[in-house]
């Protein structure tokens, strides 16, 4: 969690230090629908950095047209980076335990 954490604080500007996972997602989505309010296009812009999946996006806005938009964006943020963290934990220990292959 601490690096979710460390990513939302430096990309959203949010203090989350000790935060559950239901508050991060809390705070997300009010900063979200903040951007979705104020600046479309800077959150747009986040979203292509953050390389969340855009027709996942589509989709699921559309299938829960009564859904709040902010969550769901939010929900797909976290679930991104969450990936990026795993995998990056995963790379990390192939590489530790490996050998170098020349």
């Amino acid at each position: 969690m601490h690096e979710l954490e460390r990513f939302c604080n430096e990309t959203f500007a949010l203090q989350l230090a000790g935060s559950t996972f239901e508050q991060l997602k809390n705070k997300l989505t009010e900063k979200i629908s903040d951007l979705i309010d104020r600046d479309f296009n800077q959150l747009v812009n986040l979203l292509y950095r953050i390389d969340v999946d855009e027709d996942l996006l589509k989709k699921l806005l559309k299938e829960n047209a009564t859904a709040e938009a902010a969550g769901i964006i939010a929900v797909l943020i976290i679930e991104r980076q969450l990936q990026k963290i795993r995998i990056g934990k995963e790379e990390r220990q192939d590489n530790f335990g490996s050998e170098e292959k020349w």
